[in-house]
């Protein structure tokens, strides 16, 4: 199979991961890599073996390229994914798509009238965990979904990441920060949303780092970092969920799908693979787990960049598209927008639900 070229803009911490793991797909070829820190380039590119080292411009600029991977931090997806479409080149954005509501909506514009692809992360949801929920609900095993919840509950990043201020800056807060999982997942199981409401709060106006190497620096909040919102799909079903970087832990579930016939429990969402969990009403007894239906249960990032790769070759419609990430985006500022609008906020935008992907597909492929 001729492989389809990738340049990757940003090395940092995330770019590992889709360094090492993008290899494993036979469509996929890392064949250049960008930084604004030329030397965190280059040591990316001798560890993962890149024949390439770039200027961010040069890299846009050149056509032996296909697709731009942006893995640059949130408050520059916006212009260096418009400068990769503008360049003719299709795109995909680490979380969120952009933090600007305007400017993912004019991504998405963008991309439409240039015809050339856009999309994003996250694309945990093609995992063997959550693909496994998906055909059970598309089967049947739970009946009609009547309603969802979702929790994120932990107490941020200042104690283990190694540069956590952005966290609660614009564009961070737990929300933004780890809604996309929850709410692409939920979006792939029951469809897009109509309305939402919520409510939100700062609790530490301030956070002290406890990790190296800035260790003891301080951090002035600057965005909601509790948001509890409650969502109204078009399919009917009701859904909650929370995020929070204010508790020091729960016992609750990262997402539960109730339906008619049963309960389908979800695994972690920012993971790939299980364990998934279903009790049946007409089944009876307690929970019991069930064996995982699709491959790719391991850490799987960049996944999503392959089923972008099989897009431009067939003409079929991306899973990771610039529709679904634009219409999560709206949603996490929704639900923000609803505790200065004190009632329902209404929906805008919308997407379809991605097709699943097929049962029986072999290592490192996506399409049959």
């Amino acid at each position: 199979m001729e492989t389809t070229r990738i340049g990757i803009i940003g090395c940092g911490t995330i770019s590992g991961a889709y360094l090492s793991i993008a290899k494993e797909w036979h469509i996929l070829e890392v064949d250049a890599v960008a930084d604004l820190v030329p030397d965190r380039a280059r040591e990316r590119a001798e560890e993962f073996e890149v024949r390439r080292v770039m200027t961010v411009d040069a890299l846009l600029a050149d056509d032996d390229l296909d697709i731009v991977v942006n893995l640059t931090i949130p408050n520059a997806h916006y212009e260096v994914a418009l400068a990769a479409l503008e360049a003719g080149k299709a795109v995909y954005n680490e979380k969120p798509l952009t933090i600007d509501r305007d400017e993912g909506a004019a991504l998405v514009a963008k991309a439409s009238s240039s015809g050339c692809l856009l999309g994003g992360a996250p694309d945990t949801f093609l995992g063997g965990g959550i693909q496994t929920c998906r055909k059970l609900i598309d089967d049947g095993w739970i009946g009609e979904p009547v309603a969802a919840s979702a929790f994120m509950m932990g107490h941020g990043h200042e104690s283990w990441h190694p540069d956590p201020a952005f966290y609660y800056k614009l564009g961070g807060g737990p929300m933004f920060d780890m809604g996309p999982y929850y709410l692409t997942a939920l979006v792939n199981l029951l469809g897009p949303v109509t309305r939402v409401t919520g409510m939100a709060r700062t609790t530490f106006p301030q956070r002290t780092i406890t990790s190296e190497p800035k260790y003891g620096e301080i951090i002035d909040v600057e965005v909601p970092t509790h948001v509890a919102g409650v969502m109204e799909f078009a399919s009917g079903a009701v859904g909650t969920i929370t995020t929070s970087f204010d508790v020091w832990g729960g016992r609750l579930p990262f997402i539960e799908i109730y339906g008619t016939e049963g309960s389908l429990a979800v695994p972690n969402p920012n993971t790939f693979g299980g364990p998934v969990l279903i009790k049946g009403g007409s089944r009876g007894g307690d929970w019991q787990e069930v064996p995982l239906s699709h491959p790719n249960q391991e850490n799987s990032r960049s996944i999503g960049v392959a089923d972008m790769a099989y897009a431009q070759r067939s003409g079929r419609a991306h899973r990771a598209n610039g529709e679904l990430t634009y219409h999560v985006l709206d949603l996490m500022h929704a639900f923000h927008d609803a505790q200065q609008a004190t009632g329902f906020v209404e929906i805008t935008s919308t997407c379809q639900r991605p097709a699943a992907l097929p049962v029986g597909l072999l290592p490192g492929h996506l399409d049959p």
